[in-house]
């Protein structure tokens, strides 16, 4: 049987328009046993479309950590290493996952308590709220009516030391039901977003960068984005804006010299823009709760100067420059028209390519409520590539 790509079912309140390279649903092969002239087609598949979905998988964690390190045969260790999120007791993410005990590159994460799961005797999963994170939170009296918020948008990567994973694997093997949730941007706007409960949000960046002005695209393609070290330890004492992109300034980050001990050397900096291996189109890639700095180089010869941002470069230190800078690049591509909550299913299996999308949990589940996914990324065995000479020719 050959395989079929079909486009996802789209809410009502996205834009079909922004949506037509986005997101296949794969029928025709078992993701558990792929033969490599499929892995081929599907890899391919993945880098186009930046998310795949496969309805009713039946996956081992260790068919899932397969399928994940075949995208990267080099790559070895979790996305933030090895059981260093349980370890990392001050970690943001400390929290939010449990480790298979024989498979440490996947992980369970999920909600309510769990018994003899994969080598797990009991375990307590605890689905992230935004009251934990955000400076302002939903008043009890809305969130019984269902008002919820995106508790962060991230990539998922370390930050420091390792690569930003290629490719993450969510795995959704027990799926509780209930009524709709409203997502609420709480920023002024009145934006909002009707979600299925416990729905994880996506938005490309593609998308990000092509709906910018000029100006700033301009930026985008000279820039570069250093992050904190240890930036989940960092960032844990801090509060996130009311919608999951980026944190408040109020000076609560912890101090570097409180952190782990870390080295200069191990810090982590990237281009703004993130090059498709396949298509060979930019994405814009920052995961805003970690920066610390952004280095932006000077306009090339000959470009035109007229309105343009940062002409002779620039190094950004202030947080308040760094993340209102980055606030106003990335806050147009969470509009509600431009995001896919993907409503869940029991056994459902999404692919999705981390250099391509930026994501959120969002929701609030009641303790009892059990939510149970495997999840797995792996440190890449490389950095991603940023925009070439021409490229920046071209936006610049």
């Amino acid at each position: 049987m050959a395989i079929e790509l079909v486009p996802l079912s789209l809410p009502p309140t996205a834009d079909a328009s922004k949506f037509e390279q986005f997101g296949r649903e794969v029928r025709g092969v078992e993701p558990g046993n792929i033969k490599p002239e499929q892995f081929q087609e599907i890899k391919e598949a993945l880098y186009k479309y930046d998310a795949l979905l496969f309805r009713n998988a039946i996956l081992s964690p260790e068919q899932q950590y397969a399928l994940t390190k075949a995208f990267d045969p080099q790559s070895e260790s979790y996305g933030h290493g090895n059981n260093k999120t349980e370890n990392t007791k001050k970690s943001i993410l400390h929290p939010d996952l449990k480790t298979i005990p024989r498979i440490p590159q996947v992980q369970v994460i999920g909600n309510g308590k769990i018994f003899n799961h994969e080598g797990l005797v009991e375990a307590t999963l605890k689905h992230p709220s935004h009251k934990t994170f955000h400076k302002t939170i939903v008043s009890p009296e809305d969130e019984a009516k269902g008002i919820t918020r995106f508790y962060r948008w991230h990539i998922d990567a370390a930050l420091y030391d390792l690569a930003p994973p290629r490719v993450t694997t969510l795995y959704g093997l027990e799926i509780p039901q209930g009524p709709t949730q409203v997502c609420r941007y709480d920023d002024g706007t009145g934006d909002e977003l009707p979600v299925t409960l416990g729905t994880t949000a996506f938005v490309s960046g593609k998308t990000m960068f092509r709906i910018l002005p000029d100006n700033l695209k301009s930026v985008a393609v000279r820039a570069k984005v250093k992050y904190a070290p240890h930036p989940y330890v960092w960032m844990a004492p801090a509060h996130a804006k009311s919608t999951g992109l980026g944190i408040e300034c109020e000076g609560l980050e912890m101090p570097f010299e409180e952190l782990p001990p870390w080295e200069e050397g191990k810090r982590k900096t990237f281009p703004m823009l993130w090059k498709n291996p396949v298509t060979d189109e930019l994405s814009f890639q920052v995961h805003p709760c970690g920066a610390a700095e952004i280095i932006v180089d000077a306009l090339p010869e000959g470009a035109n100067r007229e309105g343009a941002l940062y002409p002779d470069g620039a190094h950004l230190t202030d947080l308040e420059d760094v993340r209102g800078l980055l606030y106003q690049i990335q806050r147009p591509a969470i509009a509600p028209t431009l995001v896919y909550p993907h409503a869940w299913e029991s056994n459902d299996l999404v692919l999705f390519h981390n250099r391509g999308i930026l994501h959120s949990v969002v929701g609030a589940f009641t303790p009892d409520q059990v939510r149970v996914f495997h999840q797995c990324n792996l440190a890449a065995s490389d950095d991603p590539t940023g925009p070439t000479s021409d490229d920046v020719a071209k936006w610049a």
